[in-house]
């Protein structure tokens, strides 16, 4: 299988073929012709009514579906569509890490208007089918439909766990040590670096914007990478976190969800956490994209703590780990120690550098409310 690599340009010089000449039937073909099946437990993929999936023995099969909407959730104005296909591809296999699992199919459906050619969509299955490789994971089906609305693509992902692996976000217990894998804050920071250039180029069609030095924080935006190696590691070492969730909607949102009361605990009534400022990983990128957009603003929005804790899309680990299971892994590079569950009392908060502890606010991305 070839694996093309979707950082990779588009042939400006190839003539380009209009999607109604082909048909819906004959799209899906030509967008599914390279794809070759790699999972065991793949029965039949593209090209019948219906995937033919096999279960494993002793295993549960884990279900997640993601949607992503032009104008929402990507500008194509600056996403090229491999990447936009590696992105939507990663963003859900995220989603299957986050609960201790191994994805291992989808299905693709796609909404596109006629502004889009056959060799267009081809760009944005290149990106699919690279993501695939990349995760193990076999594309086995999917739909398309004509939108006049922009480009919507949805994605539904299995992914398969052992029973006494699965790990829910709720199941954290006072005292366990709250860990994150990676840093965070860089894919904010790379969106912002887009935005400004598209600005730019509103404001004068000639003009190139300068991403020089932004390598770092633009591959986080364009093409994120779900934590799978975090999901071996655990294995390697024998480890179940006792809660875990992906980040997408920046930190101080996601630690909510871990410690929300409404969610059925047994009966505890939901949980505290302490955040500690100091121990909260952010690339050397990532500050200095920050003290680009401070200049001139003393509202805080632009310091790198804050992209770090309401930034989103960073797609890393959020989890806690027993106090004897973080012993085993606390020597990695991979992952951060950045608080601890604390009892109800004591509340979802945040200790700043001083030792001064506040209330922690969940200011994450809300896409009904298209701001931070």
């Amino acid at each position: 299988m070839e694996t093309e690599n979707p950082a990779a340009g588009e042939d400006s010089k190839q003539s380009y073929t209009q999607v109604g000449k082909l048909g819906e039937f004959g799209l899906i073909k030509r967008l599914t012709e390279k794809i070759v099946l790699k999972q065991p437990s793949t029965i039949k993929g593209v090209g019948d009514d219906a995937a033919v999936i096999e279960p494993g023995k002793d295993e549960v099969i884990l279900l997640s579906t993601d949607m992503l909407a032009e104008g929402v959730h990507f500008d194509l104005t600056y996403t090229p569509l491999r990447h936009l296909g590696y992105k939507a591809v990663s963003v859900n296999v995220s989603d299957i890490c986050a609960m201790n699992g191994t994805p291992t199919q989808l299905t693709v459906s796609i909404g596109i208007s006629n502004q889009f050619s056959v060799e267009a969509l081809e760009e944005l299955y290149k990106g699919m089918r690279y993501a695939c490789e990349e995760y193990g994971v076999d594309l086995v089906g999917g739909d398309t439909i004509s939108s006049n609305s922009g480009m919507v693509i949805s994605i539904s992902i299995l992914g398969k766990a052992k029973k006494n692996e699965v790990t829910y976000r709720n199941t954290a217990q006072v005292g366990d040590i709250v860990c994150v894998s990676g840093d965070l804050g860089a894919a904010y920071s790379g969106l912002l670096i887009l935005n400004r250039g598209k600005k730019m180029f509103a404001n004068d069609p000639e003009a190139k914007p300068d991403l020089t030095g932004y390598d770092y924080v633009l591959k986080r935006q364009l093409m994120p990478q779900a934590r799978v190696d975090i999901i071996a590691l655990f294995k390697t070492h024998t480890i179940i976190p006792t809660a875990m969730i992906d980040i997408s909607d920046g930190l101080s949102s996601e630690v909510h969800h871990l410690c929300d009361p409404l969610t059925p605990r047994g009966g505890t009534g939901g949980i505290g956490c302490i955040i500690d400022e100091e121990r909260i990983p952010i690339n050397e990128n990532v500050k200095k994209v920050a003290e680009e957009f401070s200049k001139g603003d003393t509202s805080g929005k632009n310091s790198a703590m804050s992209f770090a804790l309401s930034g989103g899309e960073d797609y890393e680990l959020l989890f806690t780990l027993s106090k004897k299971d973080f012993e085993k892994l606390k020597s990695s590079d991979k992952i951060t120690r950045i608080g601890e569950i604390v009892t109800p009392a004591q509340g979802v908060s945040f200790r700043d550098k001083t030792g001064k502890i506040h209330p922690l606010s969940a200011k994450g991305w809300d896409s009904f409310l298209g701001e931070n």
